[in-house]
């Protein structure tokens, strides 16, 4: 059952630093995808580029053949354009056009251990409402994450990223039903992560500690519906989302944004750990 204190995967600061490998590899995935998103690109191609880019660097793709009751899973990333929410299977049927937004999120293993993020990117110009909810979303993560630093429960983390989407200039929907999650050396660990909540609540945040912060954020409607593939999740009203993920550290003395390339400081400043970062 997801929040059980007891069923957490605690590490060590070398284990850290082994996730910290897949993470990187994540990392340049991303990089990879910000280059060769663009119109008339189609969703299969940009797996192909991923997974060639994680088997390059020494990784397996954490999604390929992932398995939850509902077939394995076929492809090394999930590519969720405009209204696909999340766990879009990429598809040479779908080629992305200008003004798309599109999320794509990537997992490695290396060694036995896991990385996982993701990004929301245009595709091409996009419009300003799709700017703002993009930096929205990235913000409400970065808020999340921050607190997992300075909170003491993981309800804090919650909602940190609930105040920062609910404090934006309009009103957004905050996905229900999908969260973040412990992860190491499985893909997806205890606790769950919800991205709302109350303050105070939850379990306790602890050194050791690793964590998948991703806040989903939509034009519209907090509904989804599956859609028949078993896996695709969409708005169920056809709005736009964004979803974004960094898988993060709690070193005690700091965090650990495992899947940046920084390992967090642009964002958290004295309040990263960057010494550990391999180069």
């Amino acid at each position: 059952m997801f929040g059980r204190q007891d069923v957490i995967e605690y590490k060590t600061t070398e284990q850290f630093v082994k996730m910290r490998r897949a993470g990187l590899v994540v990392a340049a995935v991303h990089e990879a995808m910000r280059e060769a998103v663009r119109p008339g690109v189609n969703t299969k191609e940009l797996d192909e580029i991923a997974e060639d880019v994680i088997r390059s660097r020494g990784g397996v793709p954490s999604f390929l053949g992932y398995d939850i009751g509902m077939g394995p899973y076929p492809a090394s990333i999930c590519t969720s354009v405009n209204a696909q929410v999340v766990h879009a299977i990429p598809s040479k049927r779908q080629s992305l056009a200008k003004g798309d937004l599109i999320s794509i999120d990537v997992g490695a293993i290396v060694d036995g251990w896991h990385g996982d993020a993701a990004i929301t990117l245009p595709v091409g110009e996009v419009s300003a409402e799709l700017q703002t909810l993009t930096s929205v979303c990235e913000d409400a993560m970065w808020a999340g994450i921050a607190a997992a630093g300075t909170g003491k429960r993981l309800g804090d983390v919650s909602n940190a990223i609930q105040r920062c989407v609910e404090n934006a200039p309009r009103e957004y929907g905050i996905v229900t039903g999908f969260g973040g999650h412990g992860i190491g050396t499985q893909m997806h660990q205890d606790p769950h992560i919800l991205n709302y909540g109350r303050a105070g609540k939850g379990v306790k945040l602890k050194r050791g500690m690793a964590l998948a912060i991703e806040p989903m954020i939509t034009l519209g409607s907090d509904d989804t519906v599956e859609e028949s593939d078993g896996w695709t999740v969409v708005t169920d009203d056809g709005s736009i989302a964004a979803h974004v993920e960094h898988s993060i550290a709690l070193c005690g003395d700091g965090l650990w944004v495992l899947t940046a390339p920084d390992g967090g400081v642009g964002r958290l400043g004295e309040a990263a750990i960057s010494q550990l970062a391999l180069e």
